[in-house]
Formats: structure tokens, sequence, C-alpha cells
């Protein structure tokens, strides 16, 4: 190879490298100005707070009374001793109250297509209370080795009558509402002691109160809310709740006889 082609080979390199650099240069500004529009562009995050509280029960409570279940051996002889559970309170707290978030003007929100399971387990509703947003399914289960009967009976026009037999272990059952209702009764037909209550809340910002009276319901974005609190015996009582902002806001209610 000649000089003058070295030479020629050389200017040519010079000028592919060059250029290379001159892209390379350019490339963290365009990086950081597509970041910024990315960022600019995205909807701001919403920070959701929590409503905790308690249920109290004042004054004492009516002791709760044993079950017979001698009508079918099978709950008799399987289940153990079953009670009834219109007033489940221990150290003042009441358990089994469904306090919900009522909907506010310009709320937004989805609903969980995620079934809720009540279960038919010991001849007894498992659990006792349950709460589903319009439109969620409920998933009736029949655990025990007898024969059960799911009687639902809304009082809300749109809410139908559900009414159906689930054999012992037997192929769930699904049911929707399409209307707000509290408290919905459920029975079955076969073991007149067996109960329990479905409340379709309006929101998905629902709770029941566990064994020691304790709620907490997650999620709700800044805000002023009215949270009710329904007992099956008792009532509702309401109160008007105010999230600011991430963190938790206590919210406590009081039921007595």
């Amino acid at each position: 190879m000649d000089v003058a082609m070295r030479k020629d080979m050389k200017y040519v390199s010079g000028v592919l490298l060059s250029a290379a650099l001159l892209l390379t240069a350019c490339k963290p500004d365009q990086a950081v100005e597509q970041s910024s529009n990315f960022d600019r562009n995205q909807p701001a995050k919403i920070l959701t707070g929590v409503l905790s509280g308690a249920i109290s029960f004042a004054g004492r409570a009516p002791a709760p009374v044993k079950i017979d279940m001698s009508m079918d051996p099978a709950c008799s002889m399987t289940a153990g001793d079953n009670y009834s559970e219109q007033y489940v309170v221990h150290d003042g707290k009441l358990a089994n109250v469904f306090v919900y978030v009522k909907p506010a003007a310009g709320m937004v929100f989805t609903t969980s297509d995620q079934p809720v399971v009540l279960d038919q387990k010991g001849c007894r509703y498992t659990p006792h209370v349950i709460g589903v947003a319009v439109g969620q399914p409920v998933e009736f289960r029949n655990s025990d080795p007898t024969m059960h009967n799911v009687h639902i009976m809304p009082m809300i026009d749109g809410n139908d009558v559900m009414d159906v037999t689930e054999g012992p272990n037997g192929q769930p059952q699904w049911k929707q509402f399409s209307k707000p209702e509290l408290m919905v009764p459920v029975r079955c037909n076969n073991h007149p002691w067996m109960n329990a209550f479905i409340n379709v809340s309006p929101t998905p910002y629902f709770a029941v109160s566990d064994a020691d009276g304790h709620f907490e319901i997650k999620g709700l974005p800044p805000g002023n809310y009215t949270l009710g609190a329904v007992h099956e015996k008792l009532g509702e009582q309401t109160q008007t709740v105010t999230l600011a902002g991430p963190g938790t806001v206590t919210a406590n209610f009081s039921f007595s006889k």
C-alpha cells in the first residue's frame, strides 16, 4: 500500500470517528429530554390513607346460646359445639360489625372480580358476616359431610332471591348483587339455626370488625367521607372522617343494647 492511499484511509477514519463522537455527545441530552417528557406525561400518583378503629359494646352483652343440632346426626357428631352469634363481645369489643365508606361526590373506584367466600362448615355459616361490593361475586361453599341449603332473601329490587341446595362437599355456587343492600339474611332451610348476613357495599372500601372489635379500611384517597357501621341487631351508626393524605385516621364506634 503506497503512502497516498494510507493518508486517504487515515483521513476517512478520522472523519468517521469524529462523527461517532458527535453522535455520542448528543445522546445524553436527548435521553434527558425524552426522560423529562416521559415523566411529565405520567399521571400523578395518589397517596392513599387508612381508616382504622374499634367497635365497643357498652354494658353487659347477652350470653351466647348453645344450639341443639341433634336433628342432623352429621352435625351433632362432627361439628362440635355451636353457639348463637348475634352478640359476639370480647373485653367490651363487638365483632361482626360491617363498616363501610359511603359514596362521595367525585369518588372513582374499581370493583374486584375476586369472590368473597361464605362457607358452610361445622353446620354454621363461616364467616357470620361478610361484605362485597356491588357486582363482586360471592362464592357459597359446603365443606360439611351433610346436605345444606343457601336461601338468600334480599329486600331491594334488583337483588334476586337465591334458594339452592348444595350436596356434601359439593360444587360451589356463585352470586352477584346489582344494588347496595345491608345485612341481607342468609338461611339454610335444612338447618334452621344456620344464619349469616351479606352486606353489599356501594364502594369497595369496607371491613368487618374482628373478634377484638377492630377494623381497617385501606387504599382511600384524600377526602371527606361518611363512614357507616352496621350491626345485625343494633342498627347503623355514622360519622364523618377526613383523610388529609397518607397515614391512618382513627374512627371508633360504640353500640349498646
